[in-house]
């Protein structure tokens, strides 16, 4: 859909040329009488004809913009329109054809002004988290820190690579996947951006989908023990808008579970272990009077395996949720999960509703949001390189330690409800008002 709305707005402007090149006769346009509604004069028309050129450009650019994928690309395509139907309005009887070409071009450019307007909004709750973060720098985390953990909630942080490293304090995260929401349904191409803040827990994520080609835009998100689940089609029509006790704690749930991109925050204060075995743990989680917890399963090297907790399904029943791990990469210094899946273990059959796949993870970010956002997520994949890899967040840099070890597969679960855990783990959560 994205090529064929810029095939067609570059297709469309090109023909607008045609009304510059006749009145500057630089050419022959036979199949042009020239007539408009009103008399023009020859220095009159020539000005009309540049007109047509300024829209021809309005509309080329635009369509380069669309190719590229950039948000702004609807704003010139909105005033090319306008003046384009304008110009035809004026020599109607020879570019009368062009309207249907504009009311074509209108839809998307009214679904790209509601989805930038979607993120636009969402970037002000993303302002909103942040200013809630201290402005003083990070401790760095401490053996001592991690003494008290389960061995295997140690041994985790020990691999991970965060001792010795300043404490997450706020996050941002790339990610990219497949999404459906149902067991017979097609998956969906997904980006999203997602931003933590840790010293309380909270976050917004922010996510595109691209569903049968028409765009949906959704933000979850959970801020001072509140959590909302907003989606709409298009920018344009709610089709989810969710919040309550059940979201408030599937939100701050997967918040906890989301603690594997930033171990760190493994030691806070409003997370409290439980040792289970010698290769998983309990971990509960309080927040403004909501709780939640979940099992964490390590391999014998410390990395994470998989995630298992209930959680509220479609905001209802509570349902077994896992998150299979498959892919270990390190970002940034920081040895992490990057590929898995979200999966329900439902009594109709297990739903595979989320493949993801971590691009970026960056603690304590000094860029803005809005220059994150004009990014495109699948550039900040770290690259492979001679000791460096470059990744792009904002503006493309350099990042830190870029070793990318690709481990073998593991069979682990993530999404809002995980696999099955072994008879050995305990699975709970419960919420309160």
């Amino acid at each position: 859909m994205r090529f064929a709305v810029a095939a067609l707005l570059a297709l469309h402007g090109l023909i607008h040329l045609l009304g510059f090149l006749k009145p500057w006769k630089f050419a022959t346009v036979s199949q042009l009488s020239g007539r408009t509604l009103v008399p023009l004069s020859e220095p009159a028309a020539r000005l009309v004809g540049v007109v047509w050129l300024g829209t021809a450009l309005l509309l080329v650019a635009a369509a380069g913009l669309r190719w590229l994928d950039r948000e702004p690309w609807w704003i010139p395509a909105a005033v090319g329109l306008v003046l384009s139907q304008a110009l035809i309005v004026l020599q109607w009887s020879d570019a009368k054809a062009g309207t249907v070409a504009n009311v074509l071009l209108l839809v998307p450019v009214v679904v790209g002004f509601a989805t930038s307007r979607f993120h636009a909004e969402s970037e002000v709750h993303v302002r909103a988290l942040l200013a809630r973060a201290p402005a003083e720098a990070a401790p760095i985390l401490g053996p001592s820190d991690v003494a008290p953990l389960p061995p295997p909630v140690r041994r985790w942080l020990e691999a991970s690579g965060a001792i010795g490293r300043p404490r997450a304090r706020t996050v941002r995260l790339a990610q990219r996947g497949e999404m459906r929401t149902s067991a017979d349904a097609a998956f969906m191409h997904t980006e999203a951006i997602q931003y933590f803040t840790v010293d309380t827990p909270g976050f917004v994520w922010m996510a595109d989908v691209a569903m049968h080609g028409v765009p949906v835009v959704a933000r979850d998100s959970y801020v001072e023990g509140h959590g909302r689940m907003f989606i709409r089609a298009a920018g344009l029509v709610t089709v989810a808008d969710g919040t309550g006790e059940k979201f408030d704690q599937g939100t701050l749930l997967r918040f906890l579970g989301e603690i594997i991109w930033f171990p760190s925050a493994a030691v806070a204060p409003y997370i409290s272990w439980e040792p289970i075995d010698d290769g998983s743990a309990l971990a509960r989680i309080s927040d403004h009077g909501v709780t939640a917890s979940a099992v964490f399963a390590f391999d014998a090297q410390g990395r994470l395996t998989s995630l298992a907790a209930k959680r509220y399904f479609n905001g209802e029943t509570l349902e077994d949720w896992v998150i299979p791990i498959t892919e270990w990469k390190t970002i940034r210094g920081i040895a992490m999960p990057t590929r898995g899946s979200a999966v329900w273990k439902l009594a109709k059959g297990d739903l595979e509703y989320y493949r993801w796949e971590i691009l970026d993870v960056e603690t304590n970010p000094s860029a803005s949001v809005g220059k994150a956002r004009e990014q495109d997520p699948t550039d900040w994949a770290p690259r492979a390189g001679s000791g460096k890899a470059s990744s792009q967040v904002g503006r493309r840099r350099e990042l830190l330690e870029p070793r990318i070890e690709r481990l073998e597969e593991l069979v682990a679960e993530t999404g809002p409800f995980l696999v099955v855990p072994p008879s050995s783990t305990r699975i709970s959560a419960s919420a309160s008002s």
